[in-house]
């Protein structure tokens, strides 16, 4: 029997995109086809249900977008000989089509020469519809939804979304570090910040440290070699012995296409054996230049493979200029000692000098002199005296009929006396993650910070040292409940609701609300919010004993974890909680239920833009929680990202030294 059309093309789609990473990466090859500069990836859900990226190159002919989409249309070749000295990423015509089979695809582009853009949506090669005009800047945008909606196997084979935004990030990463001249963002739908940026024109090692950050930037050594007889030459950075992490960092290009060899990723880590601590591995960014009548690319579906001549003798090559390299680089290691103990005081020894450079007035020693613009203006350790005057109650109502009771555990629920010690290898895995992952330089600026004042519910003002900082309260907030939740894990008190709730009258409400993206093809509310119900109830049992979250027979929702001394969340986000808590939540698997769970009641916890407006008595308002309660426990233990120094979470706007130049002219 002879498959129908149709079956044929979903299959062959399932060989080139398994995954949205898959799917992405041969965009930003078509992207790099066409020349583009500047390139800007936005994902929605792993790039699940949105995975849209734009670009600024040559663009698409109208006359070409009626078969862009059908499959073996491209206009990188025209006969199979070619492929012997194929320099572009592209050359099968098959991305696009395969991705038009499992999602519905949009493309709209403009060349240099139209007056307007195009656009043009897809179902399974074939476009829906003339071509529109529309208002766009030259170059393409190819928007993918619901990839896989068609293929229900698939869909539910993939990880989380977390998972899958990870392996998207990662192909994006190292394509910024390869096309260094090219910039590239890729942000979460939605998202005020991005998660990489680099900016076009830059250097392979500037891509490295904003994307992998500074510590393997610096330990960086540049590696060229080239051997004219095997026609081929590689170019890269290897890290030294100075740097190691847990898994090898390989990013290796062949003629500019992302591949795999785990041929040469052994071969240069047995070099590494000898330098490195046992299960240490290396940062390797490396780019062979092969004659292309040596190299096989048609070997693959997703082309992640290619096939050369003379395989073994320029892996051999390629190691021994690794080895040449790090030969001898443990004269260059770096070691730190600590000169003094702490506490000890310290003798200087008196010479004829030192003794001749005493003043005159009582030999004292002449004292550095400060400056008036070095002076800091401000002590951490000040504080104002309505704080000393108000403090809201949590047994107060909080304005949504919702009244709370303080667990009788204590103060904050979690005496020492009383407190379980975890040791789930998920919650340990993700501790260490968050340790891992701390800003050094950040945490001292909130240690020693001095709170200014609130902008609004969203923004703050904080000072240290000398500059003044406007961060994002959002953010921070998110970031410090996410920690407790880690660290204070199956020890939380409870926040009682006078008042039981209903689950399903709660996933109702979210339901109805806008910021669900509820739509007809999602099915009847009523039925949403049923499963939404009896997937959380079914479930109680661990929320009870992790999470002090108790739902009784009925499904109704009767308390809360207490996270913060005085401290209640804003009630009218309860609803979207319930319902994100559904359906962004991995139950299946420990690390990424725990993960998923504890970012998304750190979400509902945090401070938002649109916060309820404060107590007449300004007891319980946001501005108030804000500067007595948020700001301080950040203090405390917060312990933020890296990727907070790179995004707009803190703002530096203002320098006193900097001012001071400024104002000593006027």
């Amino acid at each position: 029997m002879e498959l129908d059309e149709t079956v044929v093309n979903r299959i062959a789609a399932g060989e080139v995109v398994q995954r949205p990473a898959n799917a992405l990466k041969e965009m930003i090859e078509n992207c790099l086809d066409a020349k583009a500069t500047q390139i800007q990836i936005t994902v929605k859900q792993g790039g699940l249900k949105v995975l849209q990226i734009q670009d600024n190159g040559t663009g698409i002919r109208k006359g070409d977008l009626d078969i862009v989409c059908e499959r073996f249309t491209t206009s990188k070749l025209r006969e199979f000989g070619d492929l012997a000295s194929i320099n572009t990423y592209g050359f099968r015509g098959e991305a696009l089509a395969s991705i038009s089979h499992v999602a519905h695809l949009t493309i709209t582009t403009r060349t240099c020469d139209s007056v307007c853009a195009w656009k043009t949506s897809y179902v399974d090669s074939k476009p829906v519809g003339p071509p529109k005009p529309c208002a766009g800047n030259q170059g393409t945008q190819i928007t993918v939804e619901d990839l896989f909606y068609n293929v229900a196997t698939r869909r539910k084979a993939l990880k989380s979304a977390a998972e899958e935004h990870a392996k998207v990030a990662e192909v994006v990463s190292r394509y910024a570090v390869h096309n260094s001249r090219v910039g590239f963002t890729l942000k979460k739908q939605g998202d005020n910040g991005t998660d990489i940026r680099t900016p076009p024109n830059s250097s392979v090692v500037d891509n490295v440290r904003t994307i992998y950050g500074p510590s393997v930037a610096r330990e960086l050594l540049a590696l060229s070699s080239e051997d004219p007889k095997l026609k081929f030459s590689v170019n890269g950075c290897i890290s030294n012995a100075n740097y190691s992490v847990k898994k090898c960092i390989f990013l290796l290009f062949i003629n500019h296409r992302l591949v795999e060899s785990t041929a040469l990723r052994k071969a240069i880590e047995t070099v590494y054996a000898s330098y490195l601590p046992k299960n240490s591995h290396p940062f390797l960014y490396l780019s062979l230049e092969i004659d292309p009548k040596n190299v096989d690319v048609n070997v693959h579906p997703t082309k992640h493979e290619v096939h050369f001549l003379h395989e073994d003798a320029i892996v051999e090559k390629v190691q021994q200029a690794v080895e040449l390299k790090l030969l001898g680089c443990n004269t260059s290691r770096t070691f730190y000692t600590q000169a003094l103990l702490p506490g000890a005081n310290t003798v200087p020894a008196v010479s004829e000098k030192s003794s001749s450079d005493k003043d005159d007035g009582g030999g004292a020693e002449k004292k550095e002199k400060v400056y008036a613009h070095q002076m800091i203006r401000t002590d951490s350790r000040d504080q104002k005296l309505d704080k000393f005057l108000t403090k809201p109650s949590v047994n107060k109502s909080t304005g949504d009929d919702e009244d709370f009771e303080e667990d009788e555990k204590g103060n904050s629920g979690t005496e020492e006396q009383n407190r379980r010690e975890i040791k789930l290898t998920s919650i340990v895995t993700l501790r260490a993650q968050t340790e891992a992952n701390c800003h050094a330089g950040l945490r001292e600026s909130i240690k020693n910070m001095t709170f200014v004042g609130c902008v609004n519910a969203e923004y703050a003002l904080i000072q240290h040292l000398n500059k003044l900082y406007l961060t994002n309260t959002t953010s921070l907030s998110e970031e410090l409940f996410y920690q407790i939740l880690l660290n204070d894990f199956g020890n939380f008190g409870i926040l009682k609701l006078s008042s039981p709730t209903s689950l399903y009258d709660l996933a109702m409400l979210a339901v109805d609300q806008e910021e669900s993206g509820w739509t007809e093809g999602d099915g009847p509310k009523e039925d949403l919010a049923t499963y939404m119900s009896d997937l959380i109830q079914s479930h109680k049992e661990m929320l009870d004993d992790y999470f002090s979250i108790q739902i009784d027979d009925k499904g109704n929702i009767c308390t809360l974890p207490y996270l913060l001394d005085d401290y209640v969340p804003a009630m009218e986000g309860l609803p979207m909680y319930i319902l994100r808590m559904a359906t962004e939540v991995e139950w299946n698997n420990e690390l990424e239920c725990f993960q998923a769970f504890c970012r998304e009641t750190a979400k509902f916890f945090a401070i938002h833009r649109n916060q309820a407006t404060e107590e007449k008595d300004g007891e319980n308002g946001w501005r108030w929680s804000t500067e007595h309660l948020v700001y301080p426990a950040m203090r405390k233990t917060l312990q933020p990202p890296q990727h907070f120094a790179q995004d707009t979470t803190f703002l530096q706007i203002a320098n006193l030294t900097e001012l001071y130049r400024v104002f000593e002219r006027c």
